[in-house]
């Protein structure tokens, strides 16, 4: 991968949803790197907080802001001035989209359209990444992975406001962008694990919270197949993007970012992977009556990412499931986390 964090070094970052757990690593990664980095988030409802625990605090100009609130969003544009923005700020839950399905297409529709619209109007943006979703597209449940010039339409509440937040960003780019010195990218990602992730309603911090409290994971459904990877693999792939096509406007597009063929493993294959680096965990299968529409399979074609970029997973599953347990362990003892993330993140970074 043909890409070094030295290049953020006093650059200008703007990051929406740095409190969440992928905005969390990935303020980490650009503090460490000497970014200029803003913040925008609503902030972390989560007991604990990754973005607590991270070490965060003093290290990034932290704002408390509303992706919905355009006003007080452009007045931030306007005051920080940046270079690059990456916008991951979502409502990313699938079941939590269909509690509250207008919150999240008020949040991740029209949140993307007002991060572009001040991305339009601030001369200062060379380089614009939207962080979308794996599950972007029509999913038909086929074996083969999608690419991305293939239809989008996402199923539920949350992967539909994603598909919008895509279409959102394609227009812009055609009626504001195409003819501008700023680059503008999308990536969709697949199911991300890793140290930190507290979120409900997740397969691995549902295994953290049955861990801890000695009971029986409950597998809803133990055959859904996904993309696993580590977190560090798409927040390094989002920098790298970003980063690429602001030295390059050519290089700016849709892209997949998911880990290789073997690591696309079903639910309890993962549960049984947690177990193991464990040290045990008891499952169990516990169906749900009346329970939403979730795909059984999903995968992503990523031949794109590898051939524009050169860029390639680095850490297989098993890898990404200890490195999971490593964390939260560390974490759990009242260890050393900012020390924890920093140890991981350089040895992804050094591991070819």
């Amino acid at each position: 991968m043909e890409f070094d964090l030295d290049f953020y070094r006093g650059r200008r970052v703007l990051l929406t949803g740095h409190t969440g757990f992928k905005g969390a690593w990935m303020s980490r990664m650009l503090t460490g790197a000497g970014a200029a980095l803003t913040g925008y988030s609503l902030g972390s409802e989560k007991d604990p907080s990754l973005f607590a625990l991270a070490g965060l605090e003093g290290k990034l100009r932290h704002v408390t802001g509303d992706v919905r609130d355009l006003d007080h969003l452009k007045q931030v544009f306007d005051e920080t001035q940046p270079e690059i923005v990456i916008h991951m700020a979502a409502q990313p839950i699938v079941r939590d989209s269909y509690a509250r399905p207008v919150y999240t297409y008020e949040t991740n529709v029209m949140g993307t359209v007002n991060v572009l619209e001040c991305v339009r109007l601030s001369p200062c943006v060379r380089s614009f990444l939207n962080v979308t979703t794996d599950k972007v597209y029509l999913n038909t449940e086929r074996m083969q992975g999608y690419r991305e010039d293939e239809p989008l339409d996402g199923y539920d509440p949350y992967s539909n406001s994603k598909s919008c937040s895509e279409l959102v960003t394609h227009s812009y780019y055609n009626s504001f962008f195409r003819d501008r010195n700023v680059a503008v990218s999308t990536a969709r990602a697949g199911n991300v694990i890793g140290g930190g992730d507290f979120a409900h309603d997740r397969i691995i911090p549902d295994c953290v919270r049955a861990a801890m409290a000695g009971k029986p994971l409950v597998i809803r459904n133990p055959r859904s197949t996904r993309p696993f990877q580590h977190v560090l693999e798409p927040v390094t792939a989002y920098l790298m993007i970003a980063a690429r096509q602001y030295e390059d406007r050519s290089l700016a597009g849709w892209y997949n970012v998911g880990p290789d063929e073997r690591d696309v493993v079903t639910t309890q294959r993962l549960v049984d992977l947690f177990s193991e680096k464990w040290g045990g965990l008891a499952s169990e299968y516990g169906a749900e009556a009346n329970a939403p529409h979730e795909a059984g399979l999903l995968q992503l074609d990523c031949g794109k990412i590898r051939r524009v970029f050169g860029w390639r997973p680095r850490w297989h599953i098993e890898d990404a499931v200890e490195k999971t347990v490593e964390w939260t362990k560390v974490w759990l003892s009242g260890g050393d986390v900012p020390a924890e993330m920093d140890r991981q993140i350089k040895a992804y970074l050094e591991d070819e």
